[in-house]
C-alpha cells in the first residue's frame, strides 16, 4: 500500500474506518441501544463516502448562475440527493428500532439481547 495514496484519500479512509467501527459495534455488542448506535455510525460512514464521491474540486452546485450552462461547471446532484434521501430513511428506521426496543424493554426488563433470547427460550417461543 502506497502511503501517499492514503494521505491523499484520507477522507475515504475515515469513512471506511467509521463503517468498520459501526459494523463491529453492531456485531459485538449485546445491548440493543448500542447496536442501533452502531448502525447509525455505519449509515453516517456511507453518507460521508457518497458525499465525497459526489464532490468535484472547483465545480459548483447545479444552479444556473451568471448564464453558465455548461455541464462541466457543476457537480452531479445525484449523490447529494441520495444522501438526503438516505438520511430521511435512516431517521425513520432508527425511530422504528428505538420504539421496538422500548417495547422489548417493557416486556423483558432488559436491553441485553442474550438475556431476551434466554427468556424467550424459557417461554417456549
Amino acid at each position: 500500500m502506497n502511503i501517499s495514496n492514503l494521505i491523499n484519500n484520507y477522507e475515504e479512509a475515515v469513512a471506511m474506518l467509521l463503517f468498520v467501527i459501526g459494523f463491529s459495534n453492531l456485531l459485538l455488542q449485546p445491548n440493543l441501544i448500542k447496536k442501533i448506535i452502531g448502525m447509525n455510525i455505519m449509515d453516517t460512514a456511507i453518507y460521508l463516502f457518497l458525499a465525497l464521491k459526489g464532490y468535484i474540486e472547483g465545480h459548483k452546485a447545479p444552479i444556473v448562475v451568471d448564464g453558465v450552462q455548461s455541464v462541466d461547471a457543476y457537480v452531479n446532484p445525484i449523490p447529494s440527493g441520495l444522501v438526503l434521501t438516505g438520511i430521511v430513511v435512516s431517521v425513520s428506521v432508527s425511530a422504528l428500532m428505538l420504539s421496538l426496543t422500548i417495547r422489548l424493554y417493557r416486556r423483558y426488563h432488559t436491553l441485553n439481547l442474550d438475556e431476551i433470547s434466554t427468556q424467550l427460550k424459557k417461554e417456549g417461543l
